[in-house]
């Protein structure tokens, strides 16, 4: 367990984590929630008091704002969130002059594509099987494709074993959590020897479940790929300048082992400070990060639907936090995604003006999108197909109040679309999750829409 303890030493270093959550706008463990949770591992009733701290925390910070007329942007929050007020966004389908949902969704979608900017990354490559092996019942290959830039992708397939015939699939995201050197292995377990990072790190988020490997138990091929910037597909020291990484990082070295304790630690200090580099670096070459993520994920349902022993015409996606947010984009604008849950990432343009844009990684961020939709409205776009979106009520990265503003806009969308049943959204107690009554609430979900 040395490193593990190595591992819960570094978090609990306030210097390094505030500093890493005030400049890099942490991804998806905001502040108090992600520091407190594991210095409380193994204390459930130290969870219990910081999801309550956090919740009297969001209570007055939103008092703030509405008593004393502050935001994130102090007085000039009122007036950027003012650029927002009046007229719906364009491209809404609450706007009076959309009636219908497939002559609103093709203007809508191409409105969004070109905020986005999604570069052309190739056509689906060569997928190579790089090991098979039986675990907890179920089958595993790793798997292993070459984009057209950046590293091998590595990702994870897993299905029950001797399962036969068509399976539904579900492309599974991981969430961001500050842990850029790991990836798939966020959500799955592949064998009893399993990194003690990684333990801790489903222990907090995921109830102690690998959450991939319970769904592909209930009789799913599951893809998890990795994306950029993460694991498999994360920018190697080797390639950046060492001047770059002390301007970034002052102090940070990469003398120790690739893979011990600490150089992870060191690597996922510097990947955190790396992100508004990278996110400017896209925005100059006209891109986004959205749509980086959209492009690799896009790829990855090709070769999901791609396989023999996938029924393509059911695939769900889902996932906790960033994965929460690759959902949005990924079932808004994929039709082949029949039955999606986003979980925990689900808010209101409005909540980032004000509230909450520090919390969130530039991962999340499409400039110039919110005149045409509401956020809540990219998920939308998919009405009238399956929807369910999980929120955490105790969630210090979204205000409580925005968080219920979105499910009313979501529920105006497919009612007005005549699909009210085709949309779900429940809220959670506690903090920033997928805990274990989640999951087999959009297991249940996945199930009631893909296995029909």
């Amino acid at each position: 367990m040395e490193l593990e303890k190595i591992f819960k030493m570094e978090i609990e270093n306030r210097r390094d984590f505030l500093k890493i959550a005030g400049k890099s706008a942490l991804g998806l463990a905001a502040g108090n929630i992600f520091l407190s949770c594991h210095s409380a591992l193994h204390d459930e009733s130290a969870s219990e008091k910081v999801a309550l701290n956090n919740t009297e925390k969001v209570a007055l910070n939103n008092t703030n704002i509405d008593k004393m007329d502050t935001s994130i942007i102090g007085i000039y929050g009122k007036w950027a969130n003012s650029l927002l007020k009046g007229e719906l966004p364009s491209h809404s389908f609450r706007r009076k002059e959309w009636t219908d949902v497939k002559t609103w969704q093709k203007p809508a979608k191409e409105f969004l594509l070109e905020r986005m900017a999604i570069p052309d990354i190739g056509e689906m490559p060569e997928v190579i099987v790089k090991k098979q092996y039986n675990y907890d019942g179920l089958h595993i290959e790793e798997l292993s494709w070459q984009l057209s830039y950046g590293r091998p992708t590595k990702a994870l397939l897993l299905k029950p074993m001797h399962a036969k015939g068509r399976l539904p699939g579900i492309l599974a995201f991981y969430d961001h959590g500050l842990q850029k050197y790991y990836g798939v292995e966020k959500i799955t377990r592949t064998s009893e020897n399993m990194d003690p990072i990684m333990v801790a790190h489903q222990k907090t988020f995921y109830s102690g479940q690998a959450w991939a490997n319970e769904i592909a138990k209930r009789g799913y091929v599951v893809l998890i790929p990795d994306v950029f910037p993460f694991g498999s597909r994360r920018m190697m020291i080797d390639n950046i300048p060492e001047a770059e990484i002390q301007n970034i990082e002052p102090g940070v070295e990469f003398k120790d082992p690739l893979g011990s304790a600490n150089y992870i630690k060191n690597y996922n200090l510097w990947a955190a400070e790396e992100e508004h580099v990278i996110a400017k670096s896209l925005f100059c070459a006209g891109t986004t990060w959205p749509a980086v993520f959209f492009g690799e994920d896009r790829i990855s349902l090709d070769i999901l639907c791609a396989r023999e022993d996938v029924d393509a015409t059911r695939i769900g996606c889902g996932g906790l936090s960033g994965g929460g947010c690759r959902t949005n984009f990924m079932a808004g604008l994929d039709s082949r995604i029949k039955c999606a849950a986003s979980v925990a990432f689900q808010t209101t343009w409005e909540d980032f003006i004000l509230n909450k844009s520090y919390t969130h990684t530039w991962m999340a961020f499409v400039p110039l999108l919110s005149k045409g939709l509401g956020y809540p409205e990219i998920l939308g776009l998919r009405t009238p197909l399956p929807t369910f979106v999980l929120n955490n009520s105790n969630d210090p990265l979204f205000t409580l109040s925005e968080q219920n503003r979105a499910n009313e806009i979501l529920k105006e969308v497919y009612k007005k679309a005549g699909s009210d049943d085709k949309y779900k959204c429940s809220f959670y107690p506690g903090p920033h999750k997928f805990d274990a009554k989640m999951q087999v609430d959009a297991f249940d979900w996945f199930d009631k829409w893909l296995k029909a």
